[in-house]
């Protein structure tokens, strides 16, 4: 019998808390995409991009150019010219190989830099939504494989906080 009854008391606080907790949900990926600043982030690094693709352009041009002229006179020239422009058509090949690893991590570290303020913004925002309305958790479906019927859907209140 005293089992039971301290089985009873440890579980009944348990029932009392599930009850209190209050469960939402955001897409955060649906409130990315509406935020006003996307379209700018998203035009400055395609900018960025066109201009290392630019500059990708001109050293391909270049390496294509040099050994085509190579190709073309390697009869005619001497052995030390031989060397000294096989040696810069190689130079100019691995400054392409070098180049591409280059300009796509910076491409990452330039999206990464304007991206976070916006992800600071809606983390704020969800953090103020949820101590608005007293939620326990906030949860991001995408994340989570199910949400129960029970759950709240907070995107419009997070939207709405952000004035999207």
């Amino acid at each position: 019998m005293k089992k039971l009854i301290v089985l009873l008391c440890m579980i009944l606080p348990l029932g009392v808390v599930a009850q209190e907790m209050k469960i939402a949900y955001v897409n955060v990926q649906e409130i990315f995409s509406a935020m006003p600043e996307i379209p700018t982030i998203e035009k400055q690094l395609e900018e960025l991009n066109q201009k290392y693709d630019k500059e990708l352009r001109v050293m391909q041009e270049e390496y294509q150019r040099k050994s085509a002229d190579y190709i073309a006179q390697q009869d005619s020239l001497t052995e030390n010219i031989k060397l000294k422009r096989m040696q810069e058509i190689e130079d100019i090949r691995t400054r392409v190989e070098n180049f591409i690893p280059v300009a796509q991590q910076d491409i990452q570290k330039k999206q990464q830099e304007l991206i976070a303020p916006v992800q600071e913004k809606i983390q704020n925002a969800i953090k103020a939504i949820g101590e608005e309305k007293g939620y326990t958790y906030i949860i991001d479906p995408q994340v989570f494989l199910y949400t129960g019927n029970s759950a709240i859907n907070a995107t419009s209140f997070v939207k709405t906080k952000l004035g999207i």
